[in-house]
């Protein structure tokens, strides 16, 4: 193998952006099994995810001078999740006896809650799709 073709590969190897999310997610996540702290890694990787998606909604508004709804129900949606996953890991100390005891206990009814809101929420992400002026414009 000469050196042109190993550069090939290598170049080839970084353009393709799916390996090295994929190396970068495995790492993380091995160090996470490691220090036994995964739940901890995911709640403050939603938290980057919704900076990420809250700077992203302001530069979309700087520039184009209109706030694109869709990002914003994402951050909600994102949101809502995060919420839903800290309620999921607090009702794992909890006994069901009975399907009243679904509403009786704070957890149980948060996550019916926060079950609500996210369908809710990907419902008006669907509309928010339809509706968008940037997909009327490919419709034409």
């Amino acid at each position: 193998m000469s050196t042109n073709e190993i550069k090939s590969k290598f170049s080839s190897f970084f353009q393709d952006k799916l390996y090295i999310e994929l190396i970068i997610a495995s790492i993380l996540f091995v160090f996470a099994l490691a220090t036994n702290s995964l739940l901890e890694f995911i709640i403050y990787m939603l938290y980057f995810i919704i900076f990420l998606e809250i700077v992203r909604a302001v530069m979309s508004f700087i520039r184009e001078h209109r706030v694109k709804i869709g990002i914003l129900i994402d951050v909600f949606i994102i949101l809502a999740l995060r919420e839903f996953i800290l309620n999921v890991v607090k009702i794992n100390k909890e006994e069901l006896d009975s399907f009243d005891a679904l509403f009786n206990s704070p957890t149980n009814f948060h996550i019916l809650v926060f079950s609500g809101v996210i369908l809710f929420l990907f419902l008006l992400r669907y509309i928010a799709k339809k509706t968008s002026p940037d997909n009327s414009e490919s419709r034409q």
